[in-house]
């Protein structure tokens, strides 16, 4: 044992006394340790062992040593902790050696000590703390005094201002003020703030202000206004903390009833003048020669003595005296003759009652009488002083309602009528300001008084007993005065109520209330045991407030009344513990404090290598550092000592970048891996690491340590510290990255961390204005300006309010800014979460309520409101604009606080003579609503009542800003609460029949937009009785209000709540409520008219001048524009958000899962010409819209105000690229939706539009998506008609976005619109489509070449009057003229010779300008271009520029045809860039290829075939979608590279490009994802350019020329086989015509052109007998309607002349295309009708198609080759329908059923009903037992009959032996059938099932110029190999068909003579394929096919089908559906009139 524990065992046997007093240290620690094991086992505190050792503690504090000084502190706390008050005999030497002592010693001491002098206020010694404190605040060192300050803060804000006096701390602070020490100078600002929490700001300034310098005033004034709220004590002293266990058990029994202890927790008012000393005047009083001079003869002397009483007076506190001689001499100076003196008396008497109180309450009784007597006086200035100090006298408590009885009494009977009314208005205030108590024992006596004063003659008396009243019954309510009313008449009680109604209850159950929120949360105010947070004035600095456990509680939720349980307590208790804020600023701690602490966590010789001097030992030390504390698993310990070893050494003064780089390291891994990271921590690093922000080296690891510590401590608080440290700091680099870094913090965290303290925000803001736009340096303020805008994002516009004394040239960039970041609300959501306990803590929301509301209560002074009740018109506008000026000075955001009385004068004004002031008053009643928010409903005492009054008003602009005022109303509070208000207004007589429409029409606005409102059936007796409502306009407006609160409460909620309702007014109700539907029109014809004045009805078709439609939305959310309902300037629409729309921004913004956009597309009818929307059109895009749309969206897009659509096309464009595929399924809406906005005439929403149009299809490019054809029906018409704006800029956007369609679209799709835009009666629009005309052949000549006859239309033009237009049409045709050369003239049809010459003029002209620019002659400079490329060699070319221009421009070498993309102009990619480095990425690569030469290509193809083997070993993945996207791209660029890479490699070259660009097609059609994402249009281009270079005689005699043929046969082939089949059907007979001659490689060879064209069209015979060949597998892939389209195309090109003689010609192309139809039919049978969408069937002649089908089928039927599709012989294709699908079974029941149905529907048409009746013979004489009749149980008896005749004459037919085609019927049918029946409903057209899926495609028909050449015979055996299974139709039968078409019908060549002839071969045809199965009679019937139900056919196909050959069909084929659709389509298009002949 070694000699020190000797010593100490030896030690505890001593007395305390000797070992507490030892000479050894070690003995002295040892007895306090000792100490506090003893006081922590005493659990009573009157044991005696605490009296015995609490003396001890006097010397121990003292001990010299410091450990040991500490452990004696803690023995002292432990000491107090146990003691009770009796202890406090020691407090005062204790304290004082703790003051001596302690304050000066270490850190911890410190802490320590402050905890005792807590404790010992905790034990009720307050006065010997406060003792204390005042000598320490006397300490020299400065170091001393800081902690005694911030143990009186402490005390103050834990305690409260009842257990710590203020007035002594006040007496204190003004020494402190003036202290050298800045700390010192800081702490007791703080304690000066924490005053005011407490005492208030008024108190505090007067008291201290004085005393301070300017500059210290200056400082607490901007701090000032920082402080907000009432405090509330959040410990309790030791003798409160005993009693709670018995208010506990109490609480338990009693419930929730307020106990005494509870009501003294609640917060109390501390009046000023207890805290001032009293002052003596009496003896100043004397010196002043008062006496003398108040008996002066002149009134100045005697006012002058008076005004020396009153400015003595003036003090707060007067000390008592004898002042009745005083007051005797005032008495009689009241009465003085001059009023100057009287009025200075007054005001002197009321300074006396204020300063001295109840000591002047006699004095006071003395005076009254005589100032009562006074009030008759009428002058302003008298009146006024009379009122102050009647009011002071009472207030004061000079006076009480009980002693004043008897005055008043003599007062109220004063014969002056003045005195009188102010009488009873001074009374009226002294009993608003009572208590209840004090009025229930003397309303006895004032009511009476008050009943005789409503008698009086004077309106003004009456009024002021009415107050009285009013003010007595809202104290202790109406009963006292029941049996006072009983005497009043009706129009008294009803002005009595009124009053007491519009004041609003009382504050009854106030104090209740008050005492149970503090009862609530008193238990979680309760210090914690043993732990002690220090809190340092200071903090309270720069708008830090201390968190309060009842603010947090308050914020929290709702407290539970009554004293709540233990275990309640408690958790209450660890709550507070976990707000309650820790200590921040970290004590100074020495390297071998720090050394001595670490112990082994970090190795020695580490530490020591951070010493050394070399840096390359500090980096080694610092690595190996890193990696130690990485090793360490609990770091949590050791985070506090690692950082201040770190902030030491190396420290943040290294200088060696590497070395800083790694400790910031350390530091952010420490903050991340630590569960706790203390702010200490923080506090340590932070100047050092913003130092290390501004250098670039180690900027991105100290920003990364920034945010790291916003995740450990929020970055509220890192925010709070880094704006001294960015301000003060020298370097501007720290400011302005700084500020770059909290962008990034607000982006990653949110501004919800900010708002823990109100103020935060503010305080950003505020540093924002001060610091960061003030700087002279750029970088600093666009730093600053990003900042703002990244807050505009959370925050929303309520931030610009705060910005509004900004610079404008910075504000302008502000808003800028924020326009990038736009509000996001509940959307934007943090990216990042803090660690902290902070974030436990309830976060505030983003927008509204998210920044702070200012009071505003001590600017509404008594000067003010009296100002506003002045006589003076002129004061009371500048009183109301006063009013507004505060608004704005609070940027419109203020607290409830003190505007009760505001609301109160603003009411009288309501009521102003001057109606000019009445205007003014509505409006800042609104703007005061608006700026106050929700809790206006509370504060503004029924003011909402006046407002409503002022709709009675008969001029129009009063009701206007009245509508404006509830606009602004509504937007701060729910519409319920406005209810009542606007139900007693209504049934108000005085509001008028034009007051009544508007409020109508008002609230059906609001009711608009609500879904779900059952408070609106509050409303529905004042509607219902509006309904019989005299006026019209009410009864209309109240009919659409009623309309709205049946939609917003329900039929049922109506239903029940007609008890009220009587009379006329009640069966109107029940007859809107009927469910026939009635109430719908009457509200929907009401509602048009009703809405407002703005939309006034034109004189055509009801069109309104605002929007083209007149008011035709009458539903959901459609609001009337008027005047009144635009905002005021001061209430800007974008800052008003309703609840509504915050609540459903969660919800997507479109709803698209029930569309069924197919069904809306198949009703579009599809027309060229642009027709103006229909009502029901508007209605049906409405609810779509309403539909699929969200609702804040769809309310502002159907909204009349042009504004909130704009909000709603702001609101998509936001979200438009995160919902492309959402509005993809909703574009026909949209697109709807936009053609109505362009019927309107609102320039600012059109620019709208047309902004976000662009962005629009842009991402309907990048989504790969084409318009549909019904979509481009809604959109084209309409914006191809509004194009020609008159305003240039509209004109300008609309061009641009035509151009963009055309793009996106197709150009041949989009010429037929143009072309009908040059039919419009709008010039402009006609110029402009006349420009498009020539945009479109400069740029898509390729796609339009087959509808380049329409260019005479354009020609045309050229002889208008108007010179624009003639000039846009010469240009159009000019461009025609510089592609085409001299044949324009075959295109632009019959001319003048004026027009001609023009023409002519034009041409020439444009050949000069060609000729100027070197682009050859019209029509041969791609010729000629070629030429000059192989002559000259390619880089020629390259070099000087024109092969850039040969791909970007209109003219290429080789015409390219159907490519779609515009090329813009680049310069040529430089050759050396490309190869040495190579494209880097698909796009680069494209390129390169597509404006790149040859060699330079070849690099991009390499990158290109590279990505396409990636994708396509992942067929699945994204990048098969990414390039799936280019494919059509690809190919194009490759397909005009294969004509350049040629001609390069012909020019000398190698055939390495060649090569290149055919194997990457190759590799491209060997994905058949790929080949089918190529257009039409490309694939025309690229199987022209293959073909013609496979006959190029050249090629073979190329580098590798074989080769280069055979790639060329394979690509050919493998086209063929993957791309779209319906796209090279299409393509290759539209090849089949002869290429024009710039087609056509230079230079020519020696072969005519017939003959180079004869050898084309044999290679593209070649291709279509492949596709043929396979036709039968891949029938169902194509879609036959274009095919058939083509087919018809190419026909109808040749005439019917062409087709004869290339007939006997034997022409192979025709040939073809006859084949590829024969194949067709024979396929699809008679279903082929069914795919004839794309055709106009009903032109005149028909189509010579039509005639060819009709031939095959009828030849294939006689053959027996057609396949089983349903009847045929079909002629009548006018009257065509749909097959209808019936489904069939393999029963022969219901295969008879079907014969029979089709048999009946034949008997049904006069045309077939021979056929048909004996059909059905033989069906009789096949199943004899069959009853035919029951199959007819729904048809008419005439009909049976017929059929009955026409059997039995069928059977005499039969016996005779003739044929039933000779036996002509002379009856008809009659027409009564009826199949409706369900037996056969599935067999008719109209009551099929048609696929909701089918869609209806119709496309105009665009005629091509083909010619086609003779064909060759060396392919015959190829068209007869597909031809051999059945006979192609020759033309002498095709000549007989066109007989059999009407006269007036016949096709050229057909005569008249022949058609009998053509009758007899048709019938012999009929008649040979019918006799065919007349043998058939023991057959069983053949299962045909479900579509038997063709009506209009001749014959059955069973007829002359071979059942053994067929195979069984069940269902519906996939194609059927298709035909069905089509032949729809086709019969709502005729029905509709929009299809146009050719």
């Amino acid at each position: 044992m070694s000699e020190d524990e000797k010593l100490l065992k030896e030690a505890k046997k001593l007395p305390w006394e000797d070992r507490l007093l030892h000479k050894n240290w070690k003995v002295r620690n040892d007895a306090n340790i000792d100490l506090v094991a003893v006081f922590d086992s005493i659990s009573d505190p009157k044991d005696p062992r605490l009296r015995e050792l609490g003396p001890f503690f006097k010397k121990t504090v003292a001990d010299s040593n410091a450990p040991v000084q500490e452990k004696a502190l803690d023995a002292l706390i432990s000491y107090l902790k146990t003691a009770d008050a009796d202890a406090g005999r020691y407090a005062k030497e204790v304290c004082d050696a703790i003051v001596a002592k302690c304050l000066t010693g270490r850190p911890k001491t410190v802490e320590k000590s402050q905890m005792v002098f807590m404790l010992w206020v905790e034990l009720e010694a307050v006065d010997v703390f406060l003792d204390a404190m005042e000598k320490a605040i006397k300490n020299k060192v400065a170091k001393a005094v800081v902690p005694a300050i911030d143990v009186m803060f402490q005390a103050l804000s834990e305690f409260g201002a009842k257990i710590v006096p203020p007035k002594r701390i006040l007496k204190m602070l003004p020494e402190l003020f003036d202290h050298q020490d800045q700390n010192v100078r800081a702490s007791s600002k703080g304690l000066t703030l924490e005053l005011c929490r407490w005492i208030g700001k008024e108190p505090v300034k007067s008291i201290l202000f004085e005393k301070m310098r300017d500059t210290m005033k200056k400082e607490l004034e901007a701090e000032l206004v920082n402080v907000s709220g009432t405090a509330r004590p959040s410990r309790k002293i030791r003798s409160e903390q005993d009693k709670e266990p018995e208010q506990e058990a109490v609480s338990e029994v009693v419930g929730s009833g307020p106990s005494e202890e509870s009501v003294a927790d609640a917060p109390q008012e501390i009046d000023e003048y207890e805290l001032v000393d009293p002052v003596e005047i009496l003896t100043p009083l004397e010196k002043t020669g008062f006496w003398d001079g108040v008996k002066a003869v002149k009134w100045s002397e005697r006012k002058e003595a008076v005004a020396e009483l009153t400015k003595l007076a003036s003090t707060k506190r007067i000390a008592p005296g004898d002042f009745s001689e005083i007051c005797r001499t005032l008495k009689k100076l009241i009465t003085d003759v001059n009023i100057a003196v009287a009025v200075e008396a007054i005001q002197a008497i009321g300074n006396l009652a204020r300063g001295l109180r109840g000591h002047f309450s006699g004095n006071s009784r003395l005076l009254l009488p005589v100032l009562l007597e006074k009030l008759k006086e009428k002058k302003p200035s008298l009146t006024e002083a009379l009122t102050q100090t009647l009011q002071a006298m009472y207030k004061s408590g000079c006076l009480n309602l009980a002693d004043i009885v008897e005055d008043v009494r003599a007062a109220a009977k004063n014969k002056v009528p003045l005195v009188r009314s102010l009488t009873l208005t001074w009374v009226s205030l002294c009993i608003e300001t009572s208590n209840k108590a004090v009025v229930l024992k003397v309303h006895k006596e004032y009511v009476p008084l008050c009943m005789e004063c409503l008698n009086d003659g004077t309106p003004e008396v009456r009024d002021a007993a009415f107050s009285a009243l009013a003010a007595v019954a809202k104290l202790v309510g109406m009963r006292p005065l029941e049996k006072s009313l009983e005497k009043l008449d009706d129009v008294r009680k009803k002005k009595l109520s009124d009053m007491i109604g519009g004041s609003g209850a009382g504050p009854v159950g106030t104090t209740s209330v008050m005492i149970k929120t503090s009862i609530g949360s008193s238990s979680s105010m309760e210090a914690s045991d043993g732990i002690f947070v220090r809190r340092s004035a200071a903090s309270m600095l720069s708008g830090k407030k201390p968190v309060q456990a009842a603010l947090a509680s308050k914020k929290g939720g709702n407290v539970k009344s009554g004293v709540n349980k233990k275990g309640d307590a408690a958790g209450q208790l660890k709550t507070f513990k976990q707000v309650e804020p820790e200590d921040v600023e970290p004590a100074d701690m020495s390297l071998e404090e720090i050394e001595g602490r670490l112990g082994s966590l970090i190795h020695a010789d580490t530490i020591s290598q951070l010493k050394s001097a070399v840096w390359k030992e500090r980096l080694e030390a610092i690595i190996s550092f890193k990696e130690q504390v990485e090793g360490i698993s609990e770091l949590n310990q050791s985070v506090e000592i690692l950082i201040r070893l770190l902030c030491t050494v190396p420290g943040w003064t290294e200088k060696n970048v590497q070395v800083q780089q790694q400790v910031i390291d350390v530091i952010t891994h420490i903050g991340s891996a630590a569960s706790k990271f203390p702010k200490k921590c923080v506090v340590l690093c932070l100047l050092g690491i913003s130092e290390r922000v501004a250098d670039i080296k180690t900027r991105v690891q100290a920003m990364k340590c920034l945010t790291t510590f916003s995740e450990a401590v929020g970055p509220g608080f890192i925010f709070e510290r880094l704006y001294k440290i960015m301000k003060e700091h020298k370097n501007p680099k720290v400011l302005s990255e700084g500020i770059l870094w909290m962008v990034s913090a607000v982006e990653d965290f949110g501004v919800s961390h900010l708002k823990l303290k109100v103020f935060a925000v503010l305080d950003l803001i505020d540093f924002c204005k001060d610091t960061g736009l003030q700087s002279s340096a750029a970088a600093t303020r666009n730093a600053t300006i990003k900042l703002i805008g990244a807050v505009h994002r959370f925050v929303g516009p309520d931030i610009k309010g705060f910005l509004s004394d900004v610079k404008p040239a910075l504000l302008s960039a502000v808003e800028a800014e924020c326009e990038k970041n736009p509000f996001e609300g509940a959307s934007a959501a943090p990216k990042k979460a803090v660690k902290a306990s902070e974030s436990t803590l309830p976060l505030s929301g983003g927008g509204l309520d998210s920044l702070p509301r200012e009071d505003i209560s001590g600017k509404i002074t008594p000067t003010l409101l009296k100002g506003l009740e002045s006589p003076d018109w002129k004061v009371r506008l500048e009183s109301i604009e006063a009013v507004n000026k505060i608004l704005e000075e609070a940027n419109k955001r203020i607290q409830p606080i003190g505007t009760v009385e505001l609301f109160g004068a603003l009411r009288g004004r309501l009521y102003d003579s001057n109606k000019n002031l009445i205007l003014a008053t509505l409006s800042t009643v609104g703007a005061v609503a608006f700026a106050m928010g929700p809790a206006v409903e509370k504060s503004s005492k029924g003011i909402l009542s006046d407002v409503l009054k002022c709709l009675g008003d008969n001029k129009k602009h009063m009701r206007e800003i009245t509508v404006t005022t509830l606009d602004a109303w509504h937007a701060a509070v729910h519409l319920d609460k406005m209810v009542p208000y606007i139900t007693t207004a209504l049934t108000d007589a005085k509001l008028g029949a034009e007051g009544r429409k508007d409020l109508f029409d008002w609230v059906s606005r609001q009711l608009t937009g609500l879904s779900d409102f059952p408070d609106a059936v509050h409303l529905l007796k004042p509607t219902a009785s509006a309904m019989t409502d005299k006026s019209a306009d009410v009864r209309k407006a109240a009919e659409v209000c009623f309309g709205e609160i049946l939609r917003s409460c329900g039929q049922e909620t109506v239903a029940k709540n007609l008890k009220d309702i009587h009379g006329p007014a009640l069966a109107i109700v029940l007859e809107r409520l009927r469910p026939s539907g009635a109430f719908q029109e009457t509200f929907d014809s009401a509602r048009t008219t009703s809405m407002g004045p703005a939309s006034k009805i034109g004189p055509k078709g009801g069109k309104s001048s605002s929007n083209g439609h007149g008011d035709r939305i009458p539903r959901h959310g459609s609001r009337a524009v008027s005047s009144r309902a635009i905002p005021t300037k001061g209430l800007r629409a974008e800052s008003i958000m309703s609840v509504q729309d915050i609540t459903i921004q969660s919800q997507a913004l479109l709803n698209v899962k029930d569309s069924n956009k197919d069904e809306r597309e198949r009703l579009v009818v599809r027309k060229f010409k642009f027709e103006e929307l229909r009502l029901e059109q508007i209605q049906d895009l409405e609810n779509d819209l309403m539909k699929y749309f969200r609702e804040d969206l769809h309310r502002r897009l159907l909204s009349t105000d042009f504004k909130k659509q704009v909000d709603g096309i702001e609101m998509l464009h936001k979200a438009l690229l995160s919902i492309g595929k959402e509005i993809i399924e909703v574009l026909d809406i949209l697109l709807r939706w936009f053609v109505l906005r362009f019927s309107e005439s609102n320039t600012s929403c059109l620019l709208k539009v047309l902004e976000f149009l662009p962005e629009l299809f842009e991402m309907l490019r990048s989504e790969g998506y084409t318009m549909t054809e019904s979509e481009a029906a809604i959109f084209l018409p309409c914006l191809i008609e509004k194009s020609g704006h008159n305003i240039e800029k509209v004109r300008e956007k609309m061009r641009e976005l035509i151009k963009q369609v055309v793009h996106a679209y197709s150009a041949a799709k989009t010429f037929p619109y143009i072309l009908e835009g040059l039919r419009s009666r709008n010039n402009r629009t006609r110029i402009e489509c006349a420009d498009l005309v020539g945009f479109l052949i400069d740029n898509h000549g390729t796609e339009i070449a087959g509808q380049l006859k329409s260019l005479q239309i354009v020609a045309s033009l050229t002889a208008e009057r108007d010179g624009e237009l003639r000039k846009a049409a010469l240009n159009a045709v000019a461009s025609g003229y510089k592609i085409l050369g001299d044949d324009i003239w075959r295109y632009v049809g019959k001319l003048t010779d004026a027009q001609r010459s023009m023409l002519d003029d034009r041409f020439k002209w444009k050949a000069r300008e060609m000729d100027k620019r070197k682009e050859g002659k019209p029509g041969e400079a791609r010729v000629a271009l070629r030429r000059s490329v192989r002559e000259n060699g390619f880089d020629i070319a390259e070099q000087s520029g024109e092969v850039a221009r040969s791909v970007s421009g209109p003219i290429f070498t080789r015409e390219n045809y159907g490519h779609s993309e515009l090329h813009m102009e680049r310069p040529s990619i430089p050759r050396t860039t490309a190869t040495v480095n190579g494209p880097t990425d698909w796009n680069e690569a494209l390129d390169i290829i597509e404006y790149g030469s040859p060699e330079q290509s070849v690099e991009g193809m390499k990158v290109i075939c590279h990505e396409l083997a990636q994708a396509t070993s992942n067929p699945e993945g994204s990048a098969m979608n990414d390039v799936v996207k280019d494919a059509d791209r690809l190919v194009s660029c490759l397909a005009n590279k294969v004509a350049k890479t040629f001609d390069f490699s012909l020019a000398g070259a190698s055939s390495r490009s060649c090569k290149y660009v055919l194997n990457t097609l190759m590799q491209t059609f060997q994905n058949k994802l790929l080949a089918h994402a190529v257009k039409e249009s490309t694939l025309d281009s690229l199987i022209t350019e293959l073909l013609l270079w496979l006959l190029d005689e050249r090629v073979p005699r190329m580098d590798d020329g074989s080769q280069l043929l055979k790639a060329l046969n394979v690509l050919m082939l493998k086209i063929l086989d993957n791309a779209e089949r319906t796209s090279s059907f299409v393509v290759l007979i539209n090849l089949l015509r002869p290429l024009e001659p710039s087609r056509w490689p230079s230079p020519a060879s020696n072969e005519s052109l017939d003959a180079r064209n004869q050898k084309f069209s044999d290679l593209v015979v070649k291709c279509l007998i492949k596709l043929t060949k396979v036709l039968q597998s891949t029938i169902y892939d194509v879609d036959l309607d274009r095919i058939l389209q083509s087919i018809h195309i190419y026909l109808q090109e040749l005439g019917m002349e062409e087709i004869r003689r290339r007939a006997g010609a034997d022409d192979k192309p025709l040939r073809m295309v006859k084949t590829v139809l024969h194949e067709l039919v024979k396929l699809r049978g008679t279903a082929i009708k069914g795919h004839l969408s794309m055709v106009p069937i009903d032109m005149e002649p028909q189509p010579i198609i039509l005639a060819y089908i009709d031939l095959n089928l009828q030849t294939l039927a006689a053959a027996r080759m057609l396949t089983p599709s349903g009847p045929v012989g079909q002629t009548h294709w006018r009257d065509s329908v749909a097959n209808s699908p019936a489904p069939t079974t393999h029963s022969s029941d219901a295969q008879l059923k079907q014969e029979l149905a089709a048999i009946f529907k034949k008997i049904g048409d006069k045309q077939t009903c021979t056929i048909g009746l004996y059909e059905l013979y033989r069906i009789t004489k096949l199943y004899p037992k069959v009853d035919i009749f029951s199959q007819l149980q729904n048809a008419s008896e005439a009909f049976r009959t017929y059929i009955r005749d026409g059997l039995v004459q069928m059977e005499k037919n039969d016996a005779a032996g003739r044929m039933p085609s000779s036996l002509p019927m002379s009856t008809p049918p009659p027409a009564a059938m009826n199949l409706s029946s369900p037996k056969f409903a599935p067999l008719s057209p109209v009551h099929g099932n048609l696929p909701n899926d089918a869609k209806t495609l119709n496309t105009k028909v665009e005629p091509t110029n083909f010619s086609l050449p003779p064909s060759y015979a060396e392919d015959e055996r190829a068209i007869n190999t597909i031809t051999s299974r059945g006979s192609t139709p020759d033309n002498s039968e095709l000549r007989q068909y066109f007989g059999e078409q009407r006269n007036d019908a016949l096709p050229p060549g057909v005569t008249s003579g022949t058609l009998d002839a053509i009758r007899e071969r048709m019938k012999s045809i009929q008649l040979a394929a019918a006799a065919g199965n007349l043998d058939s009679g023991n057959r069983p019937l053949m299962h045909i096919n479900g579509n038997i139900g063709h009506a209009l056919s001749n014959f059955h196909a069973s007829d002359r089908a071979n059942p053994d050959n067929l195979p069984v069909q069940s269902g519906v084929l996939p194609m059927d559906e298709k035909a069905l659709s089509g032949l729809q389509a086709r019969m709502e298009r005729l029905k509709s009139g929009s299809i146009e002949p050719l």
